[in-house]
């Protein structure tokens, strides 16, 4: 039922005027309570219309999208029924929100057949007529942000990021208004040292290399829609602009396989001997080579101190996808290389159909988010690789629904377009604060990567098969064969297929290169398929917007630091207590928020759906507090929940509601906790140290609580910046406030032990909310211990209650020496090394946890 906005009121007391949404059926039905004055009464109606609709005495008046009156809806005493007054009313029109226009043939694209694709492929394309240069070599759309490297290059990528569709339009017996042919105008054109519109020669690490991998794929999967087009001259200055990517530094990442595609363009469809080229080809796969990392997964370079990366770059926008490519182009030739990327595709897509929600979303992690429907171009590549999947993966039909999903989602995000029908920067709206230094006007049109898929003809399998749904479509219960918590390790993530929403958890992640956001990126402990991220737009709180993560601040609050760069990351293995769930995962990093300070925090994320649905929890040790010098008084550390729409569905901002109250939309804040349902779900966090059983074995340090440490802790509703968050445009986060004093502590390190609940229930879950607050209200219980030594040697894996004062004061159950009592005898089982089987490198030395849920 779809809802509208209206002011109901009772005139002359315009003042007490209210907003009120409205369904369709409750317009017909206006509340019964607010009488109309005798003064407007005496209105002269104007365009008089009767109006079927039920009795009631009210002033309905639908706003427009500024906010001004322009209608008004009255009960008249002598018709009995609903009266138009206006002079420009001839009927009544609901308000609805404004959105982008559309774009026809995309937005209205159901997405079903390669002909759907194909046509979305020419709606994309043909809004870049207009911004063509005479010699169709450049395309500049009328936008006048600017890239870190030069305009020309910029230009370039306007004429070359559409190639990765347009050789696989030429077969196709109707264009539209689509002009194919001037791309093969363009390139004769781009290519020409003396021509007007020369692309210019490269220099080292060259955005120009970026934009021939295009080009180079153009070539070797349609050598006669270009090749054979151009003259003897024409061909020579081809492959001496693309040989001069040989000749210069580029990046130790993604960018080599650019150069592999050219050297196989050069070779195979430019006659340029093989000799002269191999040995290049050869050195820039064994260095990609040594980007991988396990299960199928390659880092975007190496994997090191300098970076830790295996975002959307590792699948679909850069490495697996070249990888896919490789084996369409070169299986001939390198068949044992290509056999094992065929591998390394299966593996990786036994994990990749998680980063995908049953509604078509990605989960969005990492940088370059505004090449948006790119996320399932390792899709699309696979299909054209005909790579085939184990189980749950094994039919082409998963696949297509798959990628035909995530292109439907696109769809119905109609902020992605300007006015004219080109794709704006941003992600499901135009987005600044989101965009990379390397991010022109251009750039966005690396998402037709996913439309490669258009090569396979008409008649192939991939389109015959019919669609199948999600592999987790079907997951209703606790369980399922397929589980809804799984472990990725290479990426250092635990991806959550739960019916309340698809995100991650992620911790190891980082990289020292100056990305934009990149804590933000790739730093928090959370990413959602359904509520997104936030990216920084300033220094202060509201501005840092720090959903997901934690921030901190020792200086009042002028300057923070959020999590970034987090070390010694490990998955452990949490039992839970009192159903046969057994144990799930946890994931422990740990961060330093100034390298300058002996100050830290350890953190384990738990996801906790089998037992408590909708929650995860995040549990911090906080060391070094009494160590801090300076003239501060108080450390503030901010740990948040997700970030959510602040709107109603009429378009409003979410109202302050009070407390306990299971409201369909509000804001709610109760000493702990804060809880905020809108349009777009429920989220919320809760200090929950209070109702966790602490203990701690053979240490020689004491872990304080908050009380202990003159610790305060509130909960709060924190209203970012606007645009912060790359799917909603205004959002609220639930997030939770510590402040700690600085101060020595006697008796030990003064460590200091936080646990925090954090929910989140996407609208599209489906359910009621009273569903959702009742869920809200089942809280996780916490057991935890903690022991000094080896990781994994707990000693016992039954529960011991520890102390449970309000001052949450660990008990200390020690033996003289430092050694542990008998008592706690190490049994077999419980000589756990998380995922030791899988992960023998994770048995390291360190300080060790052992935490239980408590049902």
């Amino acid at each position: 039922m779809a809802s509208y906005r209206y002011i109901v009121t009772s005139p002359p007391q315009w003042q007490d005027s209210q907003v009120t949404e409205y369904t369709e059926s409750a317009a017909a039905n206006p509340p019964q309570s607010v009488v109309i004055s005798p003064m407007l009464r005496q209105i002269p109606p104007l365009n008089e219309r009767q109006l079927e609709a039920g009795v009631g005495s009210a002033i309905v008046i639908p706003l427009a999208d500024d906010g001004r009156f322009y209608h008004r809806l009255f009960r008249s005493s002598t018709l009995g029924c609903w009266t138009l007054v206006g002079n420009n009313c001839p009927h009544l029109r609901r308000w609805q929100p404004a959105t982008m226009p559309p774009l026809p043939g995309f937005s209205d694209n159901p997405f079903a057949t390669r002909a759907d694709l194909v046509v979305a492929a020419r709606s994309l394309l043909s809004a870049l007529e207009p911004y063509k240069s005479a010699s169709r070599a450049r395309i500049k759309l009328p936008v006048a942000t600017a890239a870190g490297f030069d305009d020309t290059a910029a230009q370039l990528e306007g004429f070359a990021r559409p190639l990765w569709v347009v050789p696989y339009l030429f077969d196709e017996p109707s264009t539209g208004n689509l002009n194919l042919e001037s791309w093969m105008e363009g390139l004769k054109s781009g290519i020409d040292p003396a021509g007007p519109e020369y692309w210019g020669d490269l220099g080292d690490f060259d955005q120009r290399m970026v934009e021939m991998e295009s080009i180079a794929v153009a070539l070797l999967a349609k050598p006669g829609v270009f090749h054979d087009s151009m003259g003897v001259d024409q061909r020579r200055n081809l492959a001496a602009w693309l040989r001069k990517i040989n000749d210069h530094e580029m990046p130790r990442n993604n960018w080599l396989w650019f150069r592999v595609f050219v050297n196989l363009a050069l070779i195979r469809s430019l006659g340029v001997s093989r000799d002269a080229l191999q040995d290049q080809i050869e050195a820039d796969l064994r260095t990609l080579d040594t980007f991988e990392i396990g299960e199928g997964w390659s880092s975007d370079g190496l994997w090191g101190d300098e970076r830790k990366q295996a975002d959307y770059y590792s699948g679909s926008f850069a490495i697996q996808f070249a990888q896919l490519l490789y084996v369409r182009f070169a299986s001939d030739e390198d068949p044992q290389r290509a056999e094992r990327y065929r591998q390394s595709a299966r593996e990786f897509g036994s994990v990749f159909w998680r980063y995908f929600d049953p509604d078509g979303s990605a989960i969005p992690f990492g940088r370059s988010l505004t090449y948006r429907f790119a996320f399932a171009a390792f899709w699309s590549a696979a299909a054209c690789a005909d790579i085939p999947f184990p189980p749950p993966l094994n039919s082409p039909g998963t696949i297509k629904g798959l990628l035909l999903r995530h292109l439907r989602w696109w769809s119905k995000q109609h902020h992605i377009f300007n006015t004219d029908g080109t794709l704006n920067i941003g992600y499901t709206y135009p987005n600044m604060y989101l965009a990379e230094n390397y991010n022109s006007p251009q750039s966005v049109y690396w998402c037709l990567k996913s439309f490669i898929v258009i090569m396979l003809p008409e008649n192939h399998e991939f389109w015959s098969v019919p669609e199948l749904p999600h592999p987790s479509a079907s997951v209703t219960g606790t369980s399922t064969a397929l589980g809804e918590v799984e472990v990725v390790w290479p990426p250092r993530h635990i991806l959550c297929n739960t019916p309340e929403h698809t995100y991650l958890l992620s911790s190891g992640q980082m990289t020292k290169k100056g990305h934009k956001a990149r804590e933000a990126k790739y730093g928090k402990f959370a990413y959602s398929s359904a509520l997104g991220f936030s990216v920084p737009c300033g220094t202060l709180l509201e501005q840092v917007a720090p959903d997901s993560t934690l921030a901190v601040s020792f200086d009042g609050g002028e300057n923070w630091r959020v999590r970034e760069a987090p070390v010694e990351e490990r998955i452990l293995d949490i039992e839970v207590l009192g159903r046969n769930v057994g144990t799930v995962p946890g994931l422990y990093s740990a961060w330093k928020p100034w390298s300058f300070m002996d100050f830290s925090i350890e953190t384990v994320l738990i996801p906790l759906r089998e037992v408590y649905p909708g929650w995860h929890v995040r549990v911090h040790r906080v060391k070094g507090a009494d160590k801090m010098q300076g003239p501060w008084e108080r450390i503030q550390l901010i740990d948040s929940g997700f970030a959510i729409d602040a709107e109603t569905a009429s378009g409003r901002i979410i109202p302050k509601v009070r407390r306990g109250t299971a409201s369909i939309e509000g804001h709610c804040t109760v000493d702990s906790s804060c809880l905020i349902t809108s349009r777009a779900g429920a989220s919320g966090i809760v200090d929950s140290t209070a109702d966790t059983e602490l203990e701690l074995l053979a240490s020689s340090s004491r872990v304080d609580t908050q009380e202990t440490v003159k610790a305060k802790c509130r909960a709060f509703c924190l209203r970012p910046d606007p645009n912060t968050n790359i799917i909603a445009s205004r959002t609220f986060i639930p997030s939770v406030r510590h402040e700690i004093a600085i101060e020595n502590h006697e008796g030990g390190d003064g460590e200091i032990m936080i646990v925090s609940g954090v929910f989140a229930v996407a609208a599209s879950a489906g359910l009621g909310h009273e569903v959702v607050y009742g869920m809200w209200m089942k809280r996780p219980k916490l057991s935890i211990r903690i022991v000094d030594g080896e990781l994994g040697r707990v000693h016992s894996r039954a529960r011991i209650p520890g102390h449970r004062s309000s001052g949450r004061r660990l008990t200390d159950t020690q033996a003289p020496g430092g050694r542990s009592s008998a008592t706690h005898a190490q049994s077999p089982e419980a000589e756990r090394i998380p995922r030791a089987s899988r992960y023998p490198a994770l048995r390291v030395k360190g300080p060790g946890w052992w935490v239980a849920l408590i049902q």
